[in-house]
């Protein structure tokens, strides 16, 4: 890299050495044969001959005689097709190829003029020639130095701003970044001012008494001025001492690197087309100019295809790294772009080439002004795309006292802000694009937004990009306001919670239908649409929708007073038409019930007749429990009683809300006496109360001997007028299926038991 740079800055010092020379007066012709002093010019001839009138008048009459005998062009039966693909190419390859030779030729011609010695004053031109390359050095000398000088006593500013930048949170460290990256180019602006007005001062008293010397001057002045703001901008992007003023994230050694390379680049094709050229096409000829400013092109395009090939691989596996952090499109592209990339930059160089040897005066102003401006612009939008990153962060944390009474909207945030950031990437992209075409002159920008169609589709692009910022917004406000509204200030009892739920789902969903049906209404209005018919069509779609579908209006109406009523709320255990389960969803027409096998029903508000709703408020368990005839009822009441007492101390001490019912003996059944209680619970916790008890009852029952039947028989075989019971023949089965006689039994009870 050493060896080329050197190279394009020996290049130039001898262009500057080469324009202080030809811009002498013995040099400014351009090479050929003078005229001589004693022939008159073309314009005294034709002034000669318009002044007499017989010459005039011989001339107007060969005109019009001329004109009389033109022949009209014969009309062609033929549409006239215009020049091949491969006609237009080898036009222009062959008009490339003209121009090199005539620049080549014209720059040939000056040296061998140069080199020939031919003036009349060999020793005034060359003290001439000593004169002002002398002025140019010391203003060069004293431009840079006071450049440097300047520099060097804003290095403790440049170090004061690279700490300010790393110091602070994270989350705004590009903003700082941002700010200290302006603050320290606004330092080195007046850099670059105090050495340009130090320059212009020495070149002011260089320059009083030599014109043409003042002129050249101020040709290198502002070179030095617009090629230096460059270098400035370089700095910005790639600064190598002080990594926090640098926008880019690269190493240290990598950005050195960049900002050397560009630097050189700069320097050399700035100096020589700002400075070189316009001496030479004002002191010399245009076309030495062109051509030297070719030369120029073509030495600083060698130098970027050498720097591109030799950082071949090392771009292209930063490239790859980095598409491996991303997915999607991004990372494909990033991809793509590490294998080619190369291309595209050799591409590029050889454009620009091709391009300044086909218009050699107005092509490298062009694609420097383009390239300039397309940087700009892509860097534009990369930066406001990673300060908005930065500011929101990746995940949005809102303070307690905000997210306490709206624990969702910090989920809906999350939700939404890195969709919008999508959105904003892919507009962002959509402008840079059209802004770098408009730039290459692909689109014409500025025409287009002049006529009505153009100033009317920004506006509506822009409306649309409101309406759906503030669609966007009013929903997020009034969900955020439904949920707050419904949301118990103190801890919620699980009824409140579970009505708070069935009602945010039925309010969100008609809200977001509202929202939806709104939105897209007022967007179709944006582009054009008339969406009078539509609401009309709407209206009477909606009529007939409603004649042919009178269930589905039955399924709101329904719903609506059920859900006035406050009959059924999400995680409710209700019985709606044939069907039983635990409620999971209630929509607008229908309820969502999962039975206890885990079956999913969905019943329509128009089959239900009746709710039955077993966890309202509270709920009872209903329990009866039958004791032997032999049993004492209030020994058997007692232990009840103990049993709920135990069960209260336990694990359900929170869901019984009220001390035992005892309804008392509820019937005299046929093997049993039936006590009925009731255990007044919490909604939804009767059965796991009930079950519970049952289990207490048991063990109290066994543990004092009080019985509780089971099914059975009493079997009576009667006895005779003195109170004798006959015996009974029993006959009990054998294992083997045969039967087994027993003896007769006999007992003085009347009466036996068998099972």
């Amino acid at each position: 890299m050493y060896p080329l740079r050197l190279t394009l800055a020996r290049l130039l010092a001898l262009l500057l050495i080469t324009l202080a020379t030809i811009s002498q007066p013995g040099l400014a012709q351009t090479p050929g044969n003078p005229p001589s002093p004693n022939e008159p010019s073309s314009e005294q001839l034709l002034a000669d001959l318009l002044e007499d009138d017989t010459t005039r008048q011989q001339l107007i009459d060969r005109l019009r005689t001329a004109d009389a005998e033109t022949p009209e062009p014969a009309e062609s039966p033929q549409v006239h097709q215009g020049p091949s693909l491969a006609r237009q190419i080898a036009t222009v390859t062959a008009n490339a190829g003209g121009n090199v030779k005539e620049q080549f030729a014209v720059m040939g011609s000056a040296v061998e003029s140069l080199l020939s010695g031919d003036n009349a004053n060999p020793k005034a031109n060359t003290a001439a020639l000593l004169a002002a390359t002398t002025d140019i050095a010391i203003v060069i000398l004293a431009t840079f130095a006071m450049f440097l000088l300047l520099r060097r006593l804003a290095r403790p500013g440049f170090a004061g701003l690279n700490r300010w930048a790393t110091t602070g949170s994270g989350r705004y460290a590009m903003l700082r970044t941002v700010g200290a990256v302006v603050a320290a180019a606004a330092i080195d602006a007046l850099s670059i001012a105090g050495a340009y007005i130090t320059g212009n001062f020495v070149a002011s008293g260089l320059s009083e008494n030599t014109p043409d010397n003042g002129t050249r001057l101020a040709l290198l002045l502002n070179a030095f001025l617009i090629v230096e703001t460059l270098k400035l901008l370089l700095r910005m992007l790639f600064a190598g001492r002080f990594p926090a003023l640098r926008l880019l994230p690269l190493k240290e050694a990598a950005a050195k690197y960049c900002n050397r390379v560009f630097a050189a680049l700069a320097g050399f094709t700035g100096y020589g087309i700002l400075a070189v050229v316009p001496i030479i096409n004002k002191n010399a000829s245009p076309e030495l100019g062109a051509a030297s400013a070719t030369l120029i092109v073509l030495f600083a395009a060698l130098y970027f295809v050498s720097v591109v090939i030799r950082n071949k691989s090392t771009v292209a596996q930063l490239l790859a790294n980095r598409a491996a952090q991303c997915t999607g499109s991004r990372g494909f592209a990033l991809r793509l772009l590490a294998r080619l990339w190369h291309v595209l930059a050799i591409f590029y160089a050889a454009a620009v080439v091709f391009a300044s040897l086909l218009y050699p005066t107005t092509a490298l102003p062009f694609i420097a002004k383009a390239t300039a401006l397309t940087g700009a612009y892509i860097g534009a939008g990369a930066l406001l795309l990673v300060v908005i990153r930065q500011f929101i962060g990746r995940e949005i944390k809102l303070p307690p006292s905000l997210y306490e009474p709206l624990p969702q909207l910090q989920t809906r945030l999350n939700t939404y802000v890195p969709t919008g950031l999508k959105v904003l990437r892919i507009l962002v992209g959509a402008i840079v694009t059209i802004l770098a075409l408009d730039a290459w002159a692909v689109f014409d920008l500025h025409s287009w937004y002049s006529t009505d169609a153009g100033r009317s589709t920004v506006a509506s692009l822009f409306d649309i990009v409101l309406i759906m910022i503030l669609a966007t917004a009013v929903w997020i406000a009034a969900a955020s306001y439904i949920e707050h509204r419904l949301s118990p200030d103190t801890k919620p009892t699980p009824a409140a919670a579970a009505r708070a739920e069935t009602l945010q789902g039925l309010f969100l969903s008609s809200l977001a239908i509202v929202v939806v049906v709104m939105t897209v209404m007022i967007v179709l209005s944006e582009i054009g649409v008339e969406i009078g018919p539509l609401i009309a069509g709407a209206g009477v779609l909606g009529l007939a929708v409603g004649f042919g579908a009178q269930k589905l209006v039955q399924d709101v109406i329904n719903g609506v007073f059920i859900q006035l009523e406050n009959a059924i709320n999400t995680g409710d255990y209700v019985n709606v038409g044939s069907y039983e389960g635990t409620v999971e969803r209630v929509g607008i027409r229908s309820v969502a019930l999962r039975d206890l096998s885990g079956t999913y029903h969905i019943v329509p508000f128009s089959a239900v007749d009746a709710v039955s709703n077993y966890t309202k408020d509270f709920a009872y368990h209903l329990g009866e429990y039958g004791i032997a005839y032999r049993e004492n009822i209030d020994h058997a009441i007692e232990h009840l009683q103990a049993a709920f007492a135990e069960l209260r101390e336990g694990e359900f001490s929170n869901d019984i809300l009220d001390d035992l019912q005892v309804a008392g003996v509820s019937a005299l059944a046929d093997s049993s006496v039936n006590i009925r209680v009731l255990i007044k619970t919490s909604p939804g916790m009767q059965w796991a109360v009930g079950r519970a008890y049952n289990r207490l009852v048991k063990m109290h029952f066994d543990a004092a001997g009080i019985e509780i039947p089971f099914p059975h028989t009493t079997l009576y075989f009667g006895e005779d007028k003195d109170g004798v019971a006959p015996p009974a023949q029993v006959r009990v089965a054998a294992a083997n299926g045969e039967g087994n006689e027993l003896a007769h039994i006999t007992g003085d009870t009347p009466k036996s038991d068998s099972n």
